[in-house]
């Protein structure tokens, strides 16, 4: 006879300490529980604990030869159990992390909650950065990232970095072609949820940091500076098309203007030069933003991409115009800029959700 909730748990773990057993443990004594550790290329002398963890009911332990990080670790876990479970009888997979910071009845919980979900999704297990316990580092980490991330995709998400998370087998299906293979393949996980409009829930669970937050193998500079990087890559390729656009606008502005002066009528010498350029501009800025930026194989984004250009062209000429109007002792240039650059901001979140959406 099936069981209820039926939960896969996965925790990546690196160099673990004694008490990892003795939580492995208590996660198995719910007998609804299927562990599956990943020994991501521990020291020898620490083999012993997981030797001692595949004992316990209902484990498998999966070993690295060498450290490969813990986005390659959650890959190789969602790899066996894909291949391993069935999704009408484990329809999800939870992650925790291997430190103690995710207490047994959140796990349980995130298990029980991904369990009610239908189709692709994510439960995160949030916790709360304002309280006190919470390591400086931690806190403010968080909190930057969490407005960063909203900046940038639009998602307010509490706890970019929570390592408790309940995933639906379908999109652990997805997760394991996912790129990164270190902390940051999170992070790559939120974004892909988000851009491909996966259900998305948080769970709230208890904050714990042991020894403010000792046992971690996050590093705050060199792990942030790659989810950062992971972050801003796709707006870094939106500004290299967007300034590559206006720099290729201006040159065949001049050639033509160059061709043309002298052989036309000199009311549109000007006119036809930039009409000229634009259109070939734009429709370099449209190929490399579709292709390349956002990766898009939607149909029929070429008139949804015009609209918004003839659109973001009106209103930098009418704000321009009106700012101008308001404030003339500032030259209408300075003025450009500062509305171009803004609208420039707000063309991103619509190319991103609207123009080239998945």
């Amino acid at each position: 006879m099936k069981k209820k909730n039926e939960i896969v748990v996965l925790i990546p773990a690196l160099n673990p300490n004694e008490e990892f057993y003795d939580y492995s443990k208590k996660l198995t004594e719910n007998e609804n529980v299927h562990l599956i550790v990943i020994d991501d290329g521990s020291k020898e002398e620490l083999k012993y604990i997981f030797k001692k963890i595949e004992k316990l009911k209902n484990t498998t332990v999966l070993t690295h030869g060498i450290n490969l990080g813990k986005g390659r670790g959650l890959k190789t876990g969602f790899n066996y159990y894909i291949t391993h479970f069935d999704k009408k009888e484990y329809p999800g997979i939870v992650t925790a992390d291997s430190d103690g910071q995710h207490k047994v009845e959140d796990v349980i919980a995130i298990g029980n909650e991904l369990n009610k979900l239908k189709g692709e999704g994510i439960i995160l297990g949030t916790r709360d950065f304002n309280l006190e316990q919470v390591p400086f580092k931690s806190r403010n980490g968080n909190k930057i990232t969490t407005k960063v991330f909203k900046l940038l995709y639009g998602k307010k998400i509490n706890d970019t970095q929570t390592g408790l998370r309940g995933i639906t087998y379908d999109f652990a299906k997805e997760c394991i072609s996912i790129n990164g293979e270190h902390f940051e393949y999170e992070i790559n996980m939120l974004i892909k949820a988000v851009k491909d409009k996966i259900t998305l829930k948080e769970h709230t669970i208890e904050t714990i940091y042991y020894d403010n937050n000792s046992e971690t193998h996050f590093n705050p500079v060199k792990d942030s500076i790659k989810i950062y990087r992971v972050m801003f890559t796709e707006f870094f390729k939106f500004t290299i098309s967007g300034l590559s656009s206006a720099l290729l606008d201006i040159l065949l502005f001049t050639l033509f203007f160059n061709i043309l002066n002298g052989k036309i009528d000199e009311s549109i010498s000007i006119l036809i030069p930039t009409a000229l350029a634009r259109i070939l501009s734009s429709l370099y800025n449209y190929n490399i933003n579709k292709s390349i930026v956002f990766n898009s194989k939607e149909k029929n984004t070429i008139v949804k991409y015009y609209i918004l250009c003839v659109l973001q062209g009106l209103l930098s000429w009418i704000l321009v115009e009106q700012v101008f109007n308001k404030i003339s002792i500032i030259h209408p240039s300075f003025i450009k800029v500062i509305i171009d650059f803004i609208l420039f901001l707000i063309s991103y979140q619509i190319q991103q959700r609207w123009v080239f959406k998945k």
